[in-house]
């Protein structure tokens, strides 16, 4: 299954639902940033995290190797769209939550009010299932602001680093 938006920045797709346990295949790897060292997790052939901080653990991964790839290249102002397998843990609304963000285009922007006429829930939902988004910046839910506001951010720096990544993505007019 392809994700929505898979050809706009979204992602190869999303794996089967369901809270996953830690795997003894699980590999990590860790990298550099603009905002931050940020560690990336995959379990059975996708990545399920996307954290700041942390060390890596196991042999680096061809999956993991990709991912490096393409976010050094997002980062560099060459890569608009991620093309990776991703398993985000969660119920099925907080996945569908991350395909409605898998579905906003690099350098857009949607509100929480906007993905909540979509899913048919209220912003305030929509808003706790960004937060609980455990792969930031692969699952952008950085592109989600406030009707008013630029809402919040759970990855390191906070509102910092939302801000950061939507000016990379030249969405900094939003801002002014």
């Amino acid at each position: 299954m392809r994700s929505p938006g898979s050809e706009q920045g979204g992602s190869k797709g999303l794996a089967p639902a369901g809270a996953r346990p830690q795997s003894a295949d699980m590999i990590r790897i860790a990298l550099d940033s603009p905002v931050g060292q940020l560690c990336v997790t995959e379990e059975d052939g996708a990545i399920t995290g996307l954290d700041w901080g942390g060390a890596s653990e196991g042999v680096e991964s061809p999956l993991l190797a990709e991912a490096r790839t393409q976010l050094a290249a997002y980062f560099d102002g060459t890569r608009r769209a991620f093309d990776l397998p991703l398993a985000p843990a969660g119920s099925a609304f907080q996945r569908a939550v991350c395909d409605a963000m898998c579905a906003i285009p690099f350098g857009e922007t949607r509100t929480y009010g906007d993905l909540a006429t979509v899913l048919g829930a209220s912003a305030q939902a929509i808003g706790h299932a960004c937060g609980a988004n455990p792969i930031p910046v692969l699952i952008a839910c950085h592109r989600v602001l406030g009707a008013t506001s630029l809402g919040g951010y759970s990855g390191a720096g906070g509102i910092e680093t939302k801000v950061a990544l939507l000016r990379h993505e030249g969405a900094a007019g939003l801002l002014i």
